[in-house]
């Protein structure tokens, strides 16, 4: 079973703090004491060590700087730590931007998405851990909910105060707060003896060009091959991503994992058939997943067991019907098979090393397509056939 500490106040990557709460509840328990799963890896491409987000709700920033760093390794390039908060930081003020000029009308919260991370390092640039070093957020003294309480007033306050001489005194009293709490950021600094700016790292030292990447999911009630807005709650900037079929989105990272490419990979988690302390996922072969009893799950996770054949519809449903959110990110890694000759994606999380595979994880290509929100990848990693049915 879970250890009682804040690793498990890291799970959610949504807007409401609520939820947060709810999802701790729903995955605490999902594991069997008997777990006899046996992997033989049979892809595992090379990636920096485990991170714990402890309760802060940016596993998107981790997943997508975990991302970056394994990118900046198949390019030939040192391993490198960079810095989650800087990616997350510069997201909170983009995210207050926007909560102004919609009058308070969007969501806030540490919620992201992996494209965050790619969209900031464009825009912003990015640092190595040494030199925006902030590990309080969400594991110590300053924990994420009080923080986000506290930055959803000042903005609240702005909009309610109807002086006329007020100016855009949002933009500093935000900026004020975030390096009172989360540390100022330095205009430049050195690395490697060497100094930089944000921007001059990531051009010099990093050196990925974030054009260079794609992102997909699947919705059968949207054309597919064409781009469409991904719509989740944590989409807070309204990015658009190709659709396409359900089993293609697998076809794609299939063929990313060949060719050495890791992929960013959001999806749902709050399944009783996802066991963090197992360090397995997949979708079991019952008549109703949204009604697993008691009774069954306490041998869910016994060992390998038959899957529920996934539909478009199946998905779908999950999709309408709220029971598949966009509650947190992870790394696609590798692959492997279990004991049963049954492939699994193998997945880098950011919980710390708690679980049974020192913070990995054994996915099957069943639960990626019925739970996916959304894959990230550098474009390199797409296969030909999906590129010649895109449509801008």
């Amino acid at each position: 079973m879970f250890k009682r500490s804040y690793i498990f106040l890291g799970i959610l990557c949504s807007l409401s703090l609520f939820a947060q709460d709810e999802l701790i509840k729903k995955v605490i328990g999902n594991a069997s004491v008997n777990s006899k799963f046996e992997f033989k890896e049979i892809i595992t491409i090379e990636n920096t060590s485990v991170k714990s987000q402890g309760s802060a709700g940016t596993c998107w920033s981790y997943s997508g700087n975990s991302f970056l760093e394994s990118e900046m390794i198949k390019n030939g390039k040192t391993p490198i730590d960079l810095a989650e908060i800087f990616a997350a930081r510069h997201v909170y003020l983009s995210k207050a931007r926007n909560y102004i000029l919609f009058n308070g009308n969007l969501g806030l919260g540490d919620g992201g998405e992996t494209h965050d991370v790619m969209n900031m390092l464009r825009k912003y640039g990015a640092m190595p851990q040494q030199a925006y070093n902030l590990e309080d957020y969400g594991k110590g003294t300053l924990k994420s909910d009080e923080f986000q309480e506290k930055f959803k007033s000042i903005l609240d306050d702005y909009i309610k105060n109807s002086s006329t001489t007020k100016g855009a005194s949002w933009v500093a009293n935000i900026d004020n707060y975030m390096d009172e709490k989360l540390g100022k950021l330095p205009q430049s600094f050195t690395y490697a003896g060497k100094t930089y700016t944000p921007q001059t790292f990531a051009k010099e030292v990093v050196g990925i060009n974030p054009d260079d990447y794609m992102e997909f999911s699947s919705y059968k009630d949207s054309p597919y091959y064409q781009k469409m807005v991904l719509p989740v709650p944590d989409n807070w900037s309204y990015e658009q991503l190709y659709n396409v079929p359900m089993t293609e989105m697998t076809d794609i990272i299939d063929y990313a994992l060949t060719k050495g490419y890791t992929i960013a990979w959001s999806s749902d988690v709050s399944e009783p058939y996802f066991s963090w302390k197992n360090g397995v996922a997949y979708v079991p072969n019952v008549d109703d997943l949204d009604g697993i009893t008691a009774e069954q799950r306490k041998t869910l996770f016994d060992g390998p067991s038959p899957e529920k054949v996934v539909t478009e519809d199946l998905r779908l449903n999950g999709l309408y019907t709220l029971t598949t959110t966009d509650d947190h990110a992870m790394q696609i890694v590798g692959l492997a098979k279990d004991q049963n000759g049954k492939e699994y994606y193998k997945v880098k999380n950011s919980w710390g090393q708690t679980n049974d595979y020192k913070g990995f994880l054994y996915v099957t290509k069943a639960f990626v397509q019925l739970k996916s929100t959304g894959i990230l990848l550098n474009k390199a990693g797409v296969p030909k056939n999906t590129k010649a049915k895109l449509r801008a």
